[in-house]
């Protein structure tokens, strides 16, 4: 990845807010005199600043945006307004401001950033944390080509990038920001599953925790869609074929999606009263 000449600030570098330092810092996009971060707490400041070795204070929001290109907003939805209303006299041109909460609408960020700026909102999920998130974007009208291009690589660095337009937001929040959770329960039923037939435990989650990393890699390097690789695997009478009859019995592909019919709806409800 090219090296990035903007300067950024990561206001509230909480889990995400941390992870995304760390890719950003892993990939070479910038050095870390280039990088500022923010915390609640002093403590927190401390341990990040030794970490990563760059500038974090505890506080400081104004500051941070003050001397930075690029600000990303990666505190709490609930704190997202008061913190841009707090920060907003150090807005100047040409700033990229980028936040990272769920279901808070791009017009909602840019009447309390108060200046006419580039906004992107991202939905980054938690596999962040080990450089293999999926994170959606969308952006206002006054983002360029090239500021979208800065965005990309920053959250390239943690893992894969999407572009959609905001309407499908919430879609995103409800398939890939909570989708690691329907994964997790999906890894602790074949866990279940192996220790009722007599497995243990640690065996038992190892297999278990392999098989969906390497399923969704192989998905994710032959291209190909998953009926075609879930074929590949029956054979005519097998074990599989009445594993799979069985998960069809009981719905499993119909409740997946219903999940994320169910999440995404909820999420509209609300953005929607957020815009209101």
């Amino acid at each position: 990845m090219a090296r990035l000449k903007q300067r950024i600030a990561v206001l509230g570098a909480g889990n995400m807010g941390a992870s995304l330092i760390g890719g950003i810092l892993k990939a070479g996009l910038t050095s870390p005199d280039r990088l500022r971060a923010t915390t609640k707490s002093q403590e927190h400041a401390e341990q990040l600043a030794q970490r990563f070795m760059l500038p974090v204070k505890a506080g400081g929001n104004l500051s941070a945006v003050q001397d930075s290109d690029i600000i990303i907003v990666a505190v709490k939805p609930t704190a997202v307004v008061g913190l841009l209303e707090e920060v907003r006299p150090a807005f100047h041109p040409g700033q990229i401001l980028v936040s990272l909460a769920a279901s808070l609408p791009l017009p909602v960020i840019e009447k309390h950033a108060g200046s006419p700026m580039a906004v992107f909102r991202a939905m980054p999920n938690i596999p962040v944390v080990v450089e293999e998130g999926a994170t959606g974007i969308s952006y206002n009208a006054v983002a360029t080509q090239a500021d979208k291009d800065v965005v990309e690589q920053i959250f390239r660095s943690v893992g894969i990038v999407c572009f959609v337009e905001e309407d499908m937001m919430d879609a995103v929040t409800a398939l890939s920001g909570s989708g690691p959770a329907y994964i997790y329960m999906v890894i602790e039923a074949l866990i279940a599953g192996g220790v009722k037939m007599g497995l243990s435990h640690q065996v038992s989650t190892k297999l278990a925790e392999q098989t969906v990393l390497g399923a969704a890699k192989l998905v994710r390097e032959t291209g190909l869609h998953p009926a075609v690789l879930r074929d590949q695997v029956i054979t005519p009478g097998g074990v599989t074929i009445s594993a799979i009859h069985e998960l069809e019995r009981h719905g499993l592909r119909a409740m997946l999606i219903s999940a994320v019919e169910t999440a995404t709806v909820h999420s509209r409800k609300k953005t929607g009263s957020l815009i209101a």
